[in-house]
């Protein structure tokens, strides 16, 4: 196996650890943002969340209400 092709799947495999583990979500988030809220003559003012306000955001979310079982 090649030294670029050994890289190459390493660099795949990472990218699947991050994104199952979420370490990836600002990075999703922004290219969401830029696809979606800054398209229009609508959205031009309109400004994605910081990472310290993305992830406040994402972990009040998460652990809102009640998560039992009983």
């Amino acid at each position: 196996m090649g030294e670029g092709l050994m890289i190459s799947r390493l660099k795949s495999f990472w990218q699947i650890v991050r994104r199952l583990s979420g370490d990836d979500a600002y990075e999703c988030y922004l290219e969401h943002f830029a696809m979606h809220h800054q398209a229009g003559p609508d959205c031009a003012h309109c400004q994605p969340l910081s990472k310290k306000e993305f992830f406040k955001q994402w972990q009040d979310e998460k652990w809102r209400g009640v998560k039992r079982c009983c």
